[in-house]
């Protein structure tokens, strides 16, 4: 499914709080679009332009040209991403301005923003860098755990938010993909194109080529996957970070261009079919993270504006409960943008009944690069619950539905 592309800068209507009418206060089907005004925003972000995890491209990877350098350390959000985050914030705040949840100029009152990262160094700086655009010289805390600790709401398999059975997983990815072997198959042609951009000249490929297992790992708490996918979706992540970051011009790497990106993405994204989609899977990585959002979406009192900085794993889960699909300009379908939000807007009609809309609200990798202003928001009307106005889905029916797919 693709949703509709609008531009980042598209108003509603203003803000009205607190909460007081129940969910499902008046039918839908008296409420105008025109009367919807927007009462709160939670936005599931992922974390901006990072270096390369180590061993994102596995050992065994072949090139015709060296990696190149990065001026942090593996993992950490760089000064560019961070460039490009407060762009993004600050474009987010002229939309919020728009509708009235935020005053123009001033910084959000005591209570109405909340920003929650987890406890890697890239989501707290990220939230940090779109604090910084979103509300500059304002007092706003990005709150998260210790270091060192496991945070459930973006971390539920290490955290064993729910009860875990990697036999059941792995019945439900097998399910889903076809089985990996064959999942790793329908992919050869992109895998020949990454070859192609990796330029090693090798007939039999330039990434190692261990055969599709999926199994339990050790402990039993997780599943691990080897073979192709596994081995390029990293590869393929990596070209498109370090094309965002700006370091491949003049070097052969300039070779992978947009278009390239875009159809190799596809590989990264095939990732999630493994480790998100999966109904068994969805529903125990997206659990906590429901729970918080029916909390905030349904509680009398609370922030405005949420603001949840998390990974690529996050932002695929949580659409995979809601059934919708990540499209957006210069990335394959699923895959996700750095920076991306999947954001959930909370609509109340005049007669009292609320909706939820769920738009992907992304910039390029163009634009992440040349740190442009604007972006793009996809509408993601929700399978089987957009009979709201708008295409939108009554709050009672939104909250159902996250307690039919979720555990944990």
């Amino acid at each position: 499914m693709t949703g509709r592309i609008t531009r980042w800068t598209r108003s509603l209507a203003p803000l009205a709080l607190p909460l007081a009418a129940p969910l499902d206060a008046a039918p839908r089907d008296v409420v105008r679009p025109h009367e919807l005004r927007v009462e709160r925003v939670v936005a599931l972000v992922r974390h901006g332009v990072r270096a390369p995890i180590t061993g994102e491209v596995p050992a065994g990877t072949r090139t015709d040209a060296p990696w190149l350098r990065w001026p942090v350390a593996p993992e950490r959000l760089t000064p560019h991403g961070a460039r490009a985050l407060r762009i993004e914030g600050a474009t987010a705040r002229r939309w919020l301005d728009s509708l009235g949840v935020t005053a123009r100029g001033r910084c959000p009152a005591a209570g109405q923003l909340s920003v929650w990262a987890n406890t890697a160094e890239r989501t707290i700086a990220s939230g940090a860098a779109l604090v910084e655009g979103f509300a500059p010289g304002c007092a706003v805390p990005v709150g998260h755990r210790g270091a060192g600790d496991v945070d459930p709401l973006f971390e539920p398999l290490r955290a064993e938010a729910a009860p875990f059975d990697p036999r059941a997983a792995i019945e439900s990815i097998q399910a889903y993909t076809g089985g990996v072997e064959r999942m790793a198959d329908r992919y050869r042609p992109q895998r020949a194109e990454l070859d192609r951009a990796l330029g090693c000249g090798d007939a039999a490929g330039c990434s190692p080529d261990a055969p599709a297992t999926l199994r339990p790992s050790a402990d039993g708490r997780a599943i691990e996957l080897t073979g192709p996918i596994r081995d390029v979706s990293g590869t393929a992540q990596v070209l498109l970070l370090q094309y965002a970051e700006g370091l491949t011009a003049h070097t052969p790497w300039a070779r992978v261009d947009p278009a390239a990106l875009r159809r190799l993405g596809a590989l990264h994204a095939a990732l999630f079919d493994v480790f998100s989609r999966p109904p068994y899977m969805a529903a125990r990585q997206a659990g906590p993270l429901a729970r918080r959002i029916e909390e905030r979406l349904t509680a009398r009192d609370g922030p405005a504006i949420e603001l949840l900085v998390g990974h690529d794993t996050n932002v695929t889960a949580l659409a995979a409960v809601l059934g919708v699909t990540l499209t957006a300009p210069g990335y394959a379908a699923g895959d996700v943008a750095p920076g991306g939000a999947l954001v959930l807007e909370l609509l109340r009609g005049r007669a009292g009944a609320r909706f939820v809309r769920a738009t992907y609200r992304t910039q390029s990798p163009t634009q992440l690069r040349r740190l442009a202003r604007g972006g793009a928001v996809t509408r993601l009307p929700i399978p089987g619950c957009a009979g709201g106005p708008e295409r939108s889905c009554p709050l009672g029916e939104f909250v159902r539905l996250l307690r039919a797919r979720t555990v944990g």
